[in-house]
């Protein structure tokens, strides 16, 4: 068996895997393209519905209709009382939906009962650098709860799963460290009076309270859209195998000749 019988086997071998590398890097540069209309395509609807008008919540015989994927940040109005029940914290070091909030902090999260008795969870607003400090967190949300109905602006937002590296809840300073109200209910007993909590929570947008802690305020949706950047990186590997293999390959001619 001659040289070139002995290397034509190996170069065989290696283009099929650099063809299959190139398929691969081609594949992943398209479907981070395709993820780049998708997420226009969401931008553009959540900035629909965060620069529509206000509209009524929906009444409870409607929740089990109302959905992440067709209701998240919807602007919505009603009137709920704050409940004489223990507040939740969760910890912020800042926000992606609002341009007043940097630096650490917690977010304020209240039962308030409809008229009809169903139980709302709002996010009453943003209190600065407060996480150690639950007496003061207590007089800031004792304020809210005057026992008269308010009416509140706000938009709808769904609960987030904790993370792998999510810390873990603290009961005793009714800390979170991500926003899931459907755990805080539980926790602290807010439906424990038979009434029905809502899927959803409430970002409040206002009232603004007199003593402006906890701070509410408008959101706007800010969504990473990086993917016309990877697509470029994918199709500039698959342009490089490409040419490295033609290098490679013309020298193995040269030296074959």
């Amino acid at each position: 068996m001659n040289e070139s019988e002995t290397r034509r086997p190996s170069a065989a071998g290696f283009g099929i895997f650099t063809l299959i590398l190139i398929a691969v890097f081609i594949a992943l540069g398209v479907w981070q393209l395709q993820r780049r209309v998708e997420k226009h395509a969401l931008i553009a609807a959540l900035d629909a519905r965060l620069a529509a008008p206000t509209e009524a919540l929906p009444p409870p015989s409607a929740w089990p209709t109302v959905t992440s994927a067709k209701d998240e940040f919807r602007r919505v109005t009603l009137t709920a009382t704050y409940a004489k029940q223990p507040d939740a914290m969760v910890f912020s070091s800042g926000s992606a939906v609002r341009d007043d909030v940097s630096g650490p902090g917690t977010w304020a999260f209240l039962p308030a009962k409809l008229a009809s008795g169903e139980t709302v969870v709002i996010n009453a607003g943003f209190v600065q650098n407060t996480m150690q400090d639950r007496a003061f967190e207590d007089r800031v949300t004792d304020r809210l709860v005057t026992g008269a109905p308010v009416e509140l602006t706000g938009y709808i937002r769904f609960p987030e799963p904790p993370g792998r590296l999510t810390p873990k809840e603290d009961p005793a300073k009714r800390l979170w460290f991500v926003r899931d109200h459907r755990a805080m209910a539980q926790a602290l007993g807010w439906g424990q009076d038979g009434a029905k909590v809502a899927p959803f929570y409430i970002d409040l947008e206002a009232p603004m309270p007199d003593s402006g802690t906890p701070k509410p305020g408008p959101l706007k949706v800010r969504l990473k859209d990086d993917h016309m950047q990877y697509a470029i990186t994918w199709f500039s590997l698959a342009a490089a195998v490409t040419i490295a293999f033609g290098l490679w390959w013309r020298g193995q001619r040269r030296r074959a000749g």
